[in-house]
């Protein structure tokens, strides 16, 4: 057989050139833009065939007769029994425009190519999406019966659909996929859209909930999920059966699942806590339509649901799909399958692999170096205690990232120390001397820095001071608190306070603050530590709030406790579990990637969640964590017993 396809390099279109070349003798033209010449190499390494039974035929969907040259046309004419049309435009983030000259104008070209060419059958490739939000069973017989068409990936594979229907001058074939997913085997996929849109927010819960602990999911509509191995396996079956022509197959699970179950199910795949307890995600219905239309057109509104759109990473127009209300009968597809042995699988039996699959390749945090350097090259970015620790492990990181990296400290041969150390990985740090708890030195610095580099695009506020002491051994000792306070807080103030008028000038600019995951669960013998990080935290809340329009981000990160020179007194956290300074470095380079309100621990969201719904039980844990360190410690110069040990180990991270 010979075939012409188009969208041959795409997710569901390399697939299907691979399936038919499977079969000895076949022969496919494949349409590839001018200078893809690198994308056509990694297409045939993929497909393993011999190059003279792939042809790249070169040209454009966007050009009538998809700019395929006439001496290529008279080449194809009559060689042509099968044309596959799967070239498209799919994502919804993208504008109208370019999804109507793709799918509309770009199925036109194609079906006239076809045409020129005497081409045996063409077989479009279309979508559920074709349907809109139909209330009710759609067959493969319906097409006009499509209604609510909102979104321009449904308008234009509706309006494409419409083209081939009305085409007269050769057959043709029509199918419609569901959500196309990855391979149900091992997983495999090119993409990450539909359903994956939704996979980093059950990662978040995963992070922050234990897996035995149900979590609130939403019950929505209906979603037809399918694995890109059954739909080209059934494509392929179809366009070689006979007499078939001008029919319309729906390439679906036939058990349609609602929005919650097919999350659920993908929570589980992710070890997940349970996402069972369902809230109907129709309910806003309820309300008028003027009074939703009302209530949307706010300016506060629309602002609200951008920045919870940003920060999960969801499309706009994700949320009205969760209504979707659409059956697909694919009872024409099921009969032309009879006796083939292809069938759509549950979703239950491939969900592991294809969470897997995202996990080791298309997790956004997965390209995180990537993200940072073109987050912060060529951006100046100052660091606070950056001579050691977390500092100057991050310090090392945003310099290789290729930021103008500032560090300051007040010990001048550690700043030395930590430029050399720099310089040997090959790159450089800009160190200055600042005393950051004395007023007049912290406002010397700020100055220092704007007079050299104007501004500085990112700051984080990292150098601080802590003291593990009860309050029985500090009621005489309230200078240590106060010294905490002037580094802590309004040291890390007094420079905030210094380079945001020329961020809120630019527009631009992003504050990190370095908390402890003790102001989340409330740590004895840190109260003066923790009561300085809550009031940085407290601050850069309300500076939040006040900037969010004004292109100054903050982020809170409650950091565990990290092996530091400032914990190595304490003989009791030598067998502590404590992250390392790279690995809280890593935390840093997320919050400036991602620029979340707020980064903590699986145990310190916990500790959180424990301290507002339970504030008493919060304090009998800590309260008993005390007392067992106390009896059992011996000291700071005793090790730790086998009973604080496995406190420690129980609350991972905590400083006790």
């Amino acid at each position: 057989m010979r075939y012409f396809v188009t969208g041959s390099t795409g997710f569901i279109g390399k697939r299907l050139v691979r399936k038919l070349l499977a079969v000895p003798g076949n022969t496919v033209h494949v349409l590839v833009r001018p200078g893809s010449a690198a994308t056509l190499a990694n297409a045939q390494a993929f497909w393993g065939a011999d190059a003279a039974r792939v042809t790249p035929v070169y040209g454009d969907l966007l050009r009538p007769l998809l700019g395929v040259s006439e001496a290529a046309r008279t080449t194809l004419a009559g060689e042509v029994d099968h044309f596959f049309h799967l070239a498209a435009l799919y994502d919804l983030r993208a504008a109208a425009t370019p999804q109507a000259q793709a799918n509309v104008d770009g199925t036109r070209h194609a079906l006239d190519l076809a045409a020129a060419l005497g081409a045996g059958c063409f077989h479009h490739m279309s979508s559920v999406a074709a349907a809109g939000l139909y209330d009710g069973t759609f067959r493969e017989d319906m097409f006009e019966e499509a209604e609510q068409l909102w979104h321009p990936y449904f308008s234009t594979k509706h309006d494409a659909e419409k083209i081939v229907r009305a085409c007269d001058a050769l057959p043709w074939r029509i199918y419609r996929p569901g959500l196309v997913v990855g391979d149900s085997r091992s997983g495999e996929t090119d993409k990450a859209d539909g359903p994956y849109y939704f996979f980093k927010p059950i990662q978040r819960i995963r992070a922050l909930l234990p897996p035995w602990l149900p979590a609130i999911g939403i019950e929505g509509g209906r979603v037809n999920i399918v694995p890109v191995d059954y739909v080209v396996d059934a494509l392929v079956h179809i366009a070689h059966l006979p007499g078939l022509a001008r029919q319309c197959f729906h390439l679906t699970d036939p058990a349609t699942r609602r929005v919650g179950e097919v999350l659920d199910i993908f929570a589980r795949a992710a070890h997940a806590p349970p996402l069972r307890l369902h809230v109907n995600a129709a309910i806003a219905g309820l309300l008028p339509g003027w009074l939703r239309s009302s209530i949307g057109a706010l300016q506060p509104v629309r602002r609200l649901h951008q920045a919870l759109m940003d920060d999960l990473g969801l499309p706009e127009g994700i949320l009205q799909l969760l209504n979707w209300p659409t059956r697909f009968d694919n009872r024409a597809a099921a009969a032309a399958l009879a006796g083939s042995g292809i069938a759509c699988p549950p979703l239950e039996t491939y969900a592991a692999p294809v969470w897997d699959y995202w996990e080791r390749h298309l997790d956004p945090a997965l390209h995180l170096e990537r993200s940072l350097r073109a987050r912060v090259a060529g951006k100046v970015v100052l660091v606070t205690g950056g001579s050691s620790g977390i500092g100057l492990a991050t310090a090392q990181r945003l310099a290789e990232a290729g930021a103008i990296t500032l560090i300051c400290g007040r010990d001048e041969a550690k700043l030395a120390a930590a430029r050399a150390a720099a310089q040997a990985r090959g790159v450089d740090l800009h160190a200055y001397r600042a005393d950051l708890a004395d007023s007049a030195d912290c406002a010397r610095l700020v100055q220092a820095l704007l007079d050299e580099h104007g501004h500085v695009d990112i700051l984080v506020n990292n150098a601080g001071r802590s003291i593990r002491r009860a309050l029985e051994d500090s009621y005489e000792r309230l200078h240590d608190f106060e010294r905490m306070m002037q580094l802590n807080y309004f040291g890390a103030l007094r420079v905030s306070m210094g380079l945001l008028p020329a961020m809120v000038a630019r527009h631009a600019g992003h504050i990190i603050n370095i908390s402890s995951i003790g102001v989340l669960t409330n740590a004895p013998r840190f109260s003066g530590y923790v009561a300085s990080k809550a009031a940085l935290e407290a601050w850069s809340y309300c500076a939040a709030a006040e900037l969010a329009d004004e292109g100054v981000a903050f982020t809170t990160i409650n950091m565990p406790l990290v092996r530091t020179p400032m914990i190595a007194p304490t003989e009791a956290y030598r067998d502590a579990p404590a992250l390392t300074p790279e690995a809280a470095a890593e935390l840093v380079v997320r919050a400036i990637v991602e620029a979340p309100a707020r980064i903590a621990t699986e145990v310190g969201m916990i500790g959180m969640g424990v301290q507002l719904a339970a504030p008493r039980l919060a304090q009998t844990i800590m309260n008993s964590a005390y007392r067992l360190s106390a009896a059992s410690a011996g000291g700071d110069g005793a090790p730790a017993s086998p009973e604080l040990r496995a406190m420690q180990q129980l609350l991972h991270g905590v400083h006790l």
